[in-house]
C-alpha cells in the first residue's frame, strides 16, 4: 500500500474502483483520498518507485556529463547503463543516447528515491538540464514525486558524517566495493573500457545500498508529494 497517490498515473479500472467505493464518511474514495490511505482497503494502487543514482565527470551539467545512471525498482530489477567508449569518444554526442533511455525509463515510475539528489543538489537537476540539452522528455511538475533519504537521514539519525556511504555502515548494509578512485575517472573519460565497467558497478552498488536505506528508515517519516 502506497502513503501517496498520484492520479496523474492511475488506470481506468483503478479511477473507477476510487469511484465506485465509499470510506467511512461515506464519500466516495476518489473523493476522500486521504481516508483511502488511512483506510487502505485494497493492495490494488501502488506507487512504482525507482531507486536512482547518477556517475558524472563533473558538477556542472552544462560542461560536464552523464558517464552512468543506474535505477532499481520494487521488485529489485535493474535499468541504466554506463557509456561505452564509442560514446565517450564522440563529442558530438556523449549521452545524448543515455538521456534518451533514461527518459523513456522515468516514465513508467511514480517516485524517485535518490540521496543528495533533489532540486537545488545533484542527480536530478543534472539529468533535467542533460535531458533538455538533447531535447529529450523530462517528468514535468507533479508527474514524479521525488524522496531525499538525505533528508530523513539528517533529520532523523545523528551521525557525525551523512554520507551515504556512512549511513550504509551504521546500518550493516554493504556497500561500496568499487569505490570512487579520480584515476578511474579520468581513463572512464578517455574511453577506458574497464574503467567504464568499475564506474558502472560502483553506480549499481550505491542503488542497492540505497534501497537497502529507503527500506530501514522510510516508515519513519511521512511521505510527501513532492515533485521531482
Amino acid at each position: 500500500m502506497i502513503n501517496l497517490i498520484n492520479l496523474n498515473r492511475l488506470k481506468k479500472d483503478e479511477i473507477l474502483w476510487l469511484w465506485n467505493h465509499y470510506c467511512r464518511h461515506g464519500h466516495r474514495y476518489i473523493e476522500h483520498l486521504n481516508c483511502f490511505l488511512e483506510e487502505k482497503p485494497t493492495d490494488m494502487i501502488e506507487e512504482r518507485i525507482g531507486f536512482l543514482d547518477i556517475e558524472t565527470t563533473g558538477l556542472n551539467a552544462n560542461w560536464d556529463y552523464i558517464i552512468s545512471w543506474a535505477m532499481v525498482d520494487n521488485e529489485g530489477k535493474v535499468y541504466g547503463r554506463v557509456l561505452t567508449k564509442k560514446e565517450v569518444l564522440d563529442w558530438k554526442k556523449l549521452d545524448k543516447k543515455l538521456m534518451k533511455e533514461f527518459s523513456e525509463t522515468i516514465k513508467n515510475f511514480d517516485r524517485v528515491v535518490v540521496y543528495w539528489g533533489k532540486d537545488r543538489r545533484h542527480d536530478l537537476p543534472f539529468l533535467r538540464t542533460r535531458c533538455l540539452k538533447w531535447k529529450v522528455y523530462f517528468p514535468l511538475y507533479r508527474e514524479v514525486f521525488v524522496t531525499d533519504m538525505y533528508d530523513i537521514v539528517k533529520g532523523k539519525l545523528r551521525l557525525h558524517r551523512n554520507r551515504l556511504e556512512n549511513v550504509c555502515d551504521f546500518l550493516g548494509i554493504p556497500a561500496k566495493e568499487h569505490r570512487l578512485d579520480p584515476d578511474i575517472w579520468q581513463k572512464a573519460k578517455l574511453g577506458d573500457k574497464k574503467s567504464l565497467k568499475w564506474i558502472w558497478l560502483h553506480n549499481l552498488e550505491d542503488v542497492i545500498s540505497l534501497k537497502a536505506v529507503y527500506e530501514r528508515l522510510n516508515e519513519f517519516s511521512a511521505s510527501r508529494k513532492v515533485s521531482i
